[in-house]
């Protein structure tokens, strides 16, 4: 009983044993694919090229239609019709309300009374100079009253054309009942619906026409960046020639199919943040955008001499960036470098600190120092040795795995 006891106690630590090595050995195959070496010294490396690089970065961007006229009445009354409806596509001068004409159009009569009575009025004093001018001719009358007679019809031709003035301001008010378009575009909000009682003074315009047929889209770059694509010098005008096509990513983040371009540049950089307006026109013919959406403006940036290196390839020190650079005695020098802010996230753009030829070494880089010896092999003979570990470990040849 006591032999068959040590015996299940030493298959026990044998089982025991063999699983912690190949616990340890799962944890090298598990380091080895987040970067360790496969071999004492052996670190792989990677020689670098300048080239250039097309990179993207996004502004967020406040759209606006060509024009967003407020439209406001131009007399006072009650709303009595709503001609459109909210969103409505309309034309320059479709009727958008109509304001109750009744005080407007008893004004355009008594206008038209008034012009008449001036017109009876002009036609009988007209008859009265004649005859008087007859009667002072013939020395009937004295001067006095022939030039009497004389300012008499003046002042009632004056009476005529004033009725006559007064006629054509009461036809226009009356015209103002019905509101108009000022413009072809979409029409917005109804803050004021029928029975609502307006006037020229209210706070709030009855709704707004926003031209879409084309967009203004805003947004801001730093003074910085403008400087990159301006500093080639020229006129506002050719500068903005030269300026690239943009795109507009939309709220749900789908992408414009049309492109937009670059036609005004604010003269005023804002003291407060730094930045400068700038305007973009995008074409709208299939009306999928509306004056007060929002989205962020894409844009295009071509970076020449420039060298790509994967983001694992850096060591960072205090914000600073530093790669290993393999030196020809196969010794590594710690070499601090410069990167773009505009990445994809696995890779940096290095403007500083290196050049075409130099080899990096791009994994294990945490394990490295300063002046140390190493064997540099390539990602590709990384790569077999890795898928030759992984081999011996699934077949059981614990002894040449990771070796």
């Amino acid at each position: 009983m006591n032999k068959q006891m040590l015996r299940a106690t030493i298959t026990q630590c044998r089982q025991i044993a063999l699983f912690a090595v190949g616990v340890s050995l799962l944890a090298a195959c598990g380091n080895s694919q987040s970067g360790m070496k496969l071999g004492d010294s052996e670190y792989a490396v990677l020689a670098v090229n300048s080239s250039s690089s097309n990179q993207t970065t996004s502004y967020p961007a406040t759209i606006r239609g060509t024009q967003d006229i407020e439209v406001r009445p131009q007399v006072s009354g009650f709303i009595v019709k709503l001609c459109v409806d909210e969103g409505a596509t309309v034309r320059k001068g479709q009727a958008l309300f109509e304001i109750d004409p009744t005080q407007y159009k008893a004004a355009v009569n008594q206008a038209k009374a008034a012009v008449a009575m001036a017109e009876a009025n002009v036609k009988t004093l007209t008859l009265t100079e004649k005859n008087k001018k007859d009667l002072y001719n013939n020395a009937i009358i004295s001067s006095f009253e022939y030039e009497t007679a004389v300012n008499q019809l003046m002042s009632a031709k004056a009476s005529l054309e004033q009725a006559k003035a007064s006629l054509v301001s009461a036809n226009q008010n009356l015209s103002f009942c019905t509101v108009t378009s000022p413009s072809n575009g979409v029409v917005g909000t109804f803050p004021y619906r029928i029975g609502s009682l307006v006037s020229p003074s209210i706070s709030s315009p009855l709704t707004t026409v926003s031209e879409i047929g084309e967009v203004y889209v805003y947004f801001s770059m730093t003074e910085k960046e403008l400087l990159q694509l301006t500093k080639a010098g020229g006129t506002l005008k050719e500068q903005l020639d030269k300026m690239p096509a943009v795109q507009l990513q939309l709220a749900d983040g789908t992408m414009l199919e049309e492109t937009g371009k670059i036609d005004a540049v604010s003269g005023v950089i804002d003291q407060s943040t730094g930045s400068v307006s700038m305007r973009a026109v995008f074409p709208n013919d299939k009306r999928i955008l509306r004056s007060g959406g929002t989205g962020n403006v894409v844009f295009p940036y071509t970076m020449e001499g420039i060298i790509m290196i994967p983001q694992s390839a850096t060591v960072e020190i205090q914000d600073k960036k530093f790669v290993y650079v393999l030196q020809p005695d196969n010794k590594i020098k710690n070499v601090e470098i410069q990167v773009s802010s505009l990445d994809d996230g696995q890779n940096y753009l290095v403007t500083k600190g290196l050049k075409s030829g130099d080899k990096i070494v791009v994994e294990g880089v945490q394990n490295l120092r300063d002046g140390q010896e190493i064997k540099p092999i390539t990602q590709a003979e990384q790569a077999a040795k890795f898928q030759q570990a992984m081999k011996d470990q699934n077949e059981g040849n614990l002894k040449t795995a990771f070796n």
